[in-house]
């Protein structure tokens, strides 16, 4: 299962998060965030990785240009789109950076609103649902029900599984639901963009025990 830490900021906390165990890190490319990143920060923060780890730089309603520019720029393999891009913009996405990952995250209103998702499973690679909120992109805490997502939810491609995990829930949410991966951010932090190691490292522990 892929575990991919996001809203990574400080550099030497990249290295330390996927010694723990992290496939995964996302850097925030959207600048109103309180975890929003530059190219020259992103570029520190990959330095040290090895190719191993997937390096996603997470978007929202960007320009194809100039999420191509910051992706060749910085090094990023991956690329999470977390606005209201439709799945013609994927499209054309995909033609532009053919050999970069594309993740379409799904900020789910309702269950009726999976729905959309079929949409996007011809231009993306990976899908991640994450839970709604009116003002916030992500980050937001809160969670999904994971139970009616398992009855709801069986998408064609591999996904992860966002929204207010923490390592005291993980195994939680995983009894519930098998995604293909999982994604955490303000669940492991002490403040936004500054992660908790313990935390990190204790989810870790939590997943070994499965």
């Amino acid at each position: 299962m892929r575990v991919k830490i996001c809203g990574i900021t400080q550099p030497q906390q990249s290295l330390a998060i996927a010694s723990l165990g992290a496939t995964a890190l996302g850097f925030i490319c959207v600048p109103s965030s309180p975890r929003y990143v530059t190219i020259a920060q992103i570029q520190a923060a990959i330095a040290p990785l090895s190719q191993n780890i997937d390096k996603i730089g997470v978007f929202a309603n960007t320009t194809i240009a100039e999420i191509s520019q910051i992706v060749t720029k910085s090094g990023l393999t991956g690329i999470q789109l977390h606005g209201e891009e439709t799945p013609e913009f994927c499209q054309q996405l995909r033609q532009s950076l053919p050999q970069v990952e594309i993740i379409k995250a799904i900020r789910v209103r309702s269950l009726e609103h999976l729905q959309t998702t079929t949409n996007y499973t011809d231009y993306v690679d990976t899908l991640l649902l994450d839970a709604y909120h009116p003002q916030q992109l992500g980050g937001t805490g809160q969670t999904l029900n994971w139970h009616k997502l398992n009855q709801e939810f069986s998408p064609s491609l591999p996904w992860f599984l966002a929204g207010g995990l923490t390592a005291d829930n993980i195994l939680t949410a995983l009894s519930h639901i098998k995604p293909s991966g999982i994604d955490l951010s303000s669940g492991v932090e002490h403040s936004p963009g500054n992660k908790d190691l313990h935390k990190v490292a204790l989810l870790f522990q939590k997943l070994d025990t499965r």
